[in-house]
């Protein structure tokens, strides 16, 4: 069982609200998990029950909250978002600074987490679609090497702007990718290009499809689940 609170994050230049579960025990390990376009961090509160990870793992979930902010790809209409999109093309045509600004405010949560004693290689990021581009660019370019990076029903948005930072902290991260095959909202041809840039860069990644459409389901979220056992008993 998990103590739900919500909790407001002072980051570089905003506040970001977020739900947080906090474990039984101190919490030694911390997942971030970064919502969709006009979703909120409550979408994926109810999930970490089923996961079923052990106690002993002593993991804090925090589930960010995205700003309002108008998306010019619906009219304008003011939505939870982490950037803006401009085109809905199968690669998104985006706001690059917004993006970047969301990845700053991320990682300034997980440095503030390490600050209060939670190691790097102890602290994953999950991202679902829009939330799932912020998580690649802020695993991928963070200082610290962190437990991994889970990515679901998602693109990477800007490639060219993670090969200008310094990846040396995170070359070995691993990723694993999870895609529904009836997804028409985000294309399982845009996921495998991500896969595809991550495989050439010579990433520990993996890519597994499910019959699903831009969700989840029961049998990837018990993967989710191994996956971050996995990650996060690797940790110290």
């Amino acid at each position: 069982m998990h103590t739900h609170t919500r909790q407001v994050f002072d980051c570089v230049d905003a506040a970001l609200p977020a739900e947080v579960l906090e474990p039984t025990q101190p919490a030694t390990a911390c997942v971030i998990w970064l919502h969709g376009l006009g979703a909120s961090g409550d979408d994926f509160v109810p999930v970490p029950p089923h996961l079923k990870l052990p106690d002993n793992l002593a993991v804090r979930f925090i589930f960010p909250h995205a700003p309002d902010m108008p998306v010019t790809c619906n009219n304008g209409y003011i939505m939870p978002a982490w950037y803006d999109i401009l085109a809905l093309t199968e690669i998104r045509d985006i706001n690059r600074q917004q993006l970047q600004a969301s990845c700053a405010r991320i990682a300034t949560i997980l440095q503030q987490q390490i600050a209060q004693g939670i190691a790097p290689e102890r602290c994953l990021l999950i991202g679902f679609s829009q939330g799932g581009a912020v998580a690649y660019h802020t695993a991928l370019t963070f200082p610290h090497r962190l437990a991994g990076l889970i990515a679901l029903s998602t693109y990477m948005p800007a490639p060219d702007l993670v090969e200008q930072a310094d990846l040396t902290a995170n070359r070995t991260l691993p990723i694993r990718i999870a895609h529904g095959d009836a997804d028409e909202m985000v294309t399982e041809r845009a996921s495998r290009r991500a896969f595809d840039w991550l495989q050439q860069q010579g990433y520990d990644v993996d890519w597994k499809r499910y019959p699903m459409a831009h969700e989840l389901c029961v049998g990837e979220i018990r993967q989710i689940g191994e996956w971050m056992r996995t990650m996060l008993a690797a940790g110290p």
